[in-house]
């Protein structure tokens, strides 16, 4: 599995320490973990929580990547704004048990993570045990086991739901303000990390004519 690790302006100082986290326990898992920045708060580009979403939602539509792992201060507005977009399906994670049962229960492909609120003492080890969590084992797996079946079938329910209350991610792009959508890739590791992974190859030369 391909994971992106996407992080707004409030907690890019953070990024080396999620990704050094996150990297140590996926790797371990066999996952690979693709960082779209921001890489420090001196980055020239930006990122709101808004944007995490629609670079979310880019990287997932595309099969440039599987999961997301993004968040902001609270969690909450990344969360939101994830979930807004179309092919992203977010949880908002704040321990090990929130991580185990989303995958389990939920099976989405994102979660937001809150990197400011309670993060104290400690934290790289939250940290540490919800990548933990969110590994151990496939997801869609259901808990407890004997509703399994049930959460199985709500997860397929949900799914055809957004394909119809969700445009494709090529309409929604042409809809989207330009400078929005410029301001979200304008960095130059993004060409480097998602071109050569992204499948939609009318995605790839809308973002390209930016």
């Amino acid at each position: 599995m391909k994971i992106a690790l996407i992080l707004e302006n409030s907690q890019a100082s953070k990024n080396a320490l999620i990704y050094k986290e996150l990297s140590t326990v996926a790797t371990a898992h066999g996952h690979e973990v693709v960082n779209y920045g921001m890489y420090s708060a001196e980055d020239k580009r930006c990122l709101t929580y808004v944007m995490n979403g629609l670079l979310a939602s880019i990287v997932l539509c595309t099969k440039a990547a599987d999961f997301v792992v993004t968040g902001c201060g609270t969690g909450e507005g990344a969360c939101l704004a994830c979930n807004a977009f179309p092919g992203v399906q977010c949880g908002h994670v704040t321990s090990p048990l929130d991580a185990y049962l989303f995958t389990q229960v939920n099976g989405g492909n994102a979660i937001a993570i809150p990197y400011a609120q309670n993060f104290g003492w400690g934290g790289e080890l939250n940290l540490r045990y919800i990548f933990e969590k969110l590994f151990v084992a496939p997801f869609g797996g259901g808990y407890p086991p004997e509703r399994c079946e049930a959460e199985q079938s709500n997860k397929k329910i949900l799914d055809a739901v957004k394909l119809v209350t969700h445009r494709p991610l090529i309409e929604v792009l042409h809809g989207l303000d330009r400078d929005f959508v410029k301001k979200t890739i304008d960095d130059p590791k993004f060409a480097e990390l998602f071109y050569p992974a992204c499948q939609d190859a009318a995605v790839a030369e809308f973002l390209r004519a930016l």
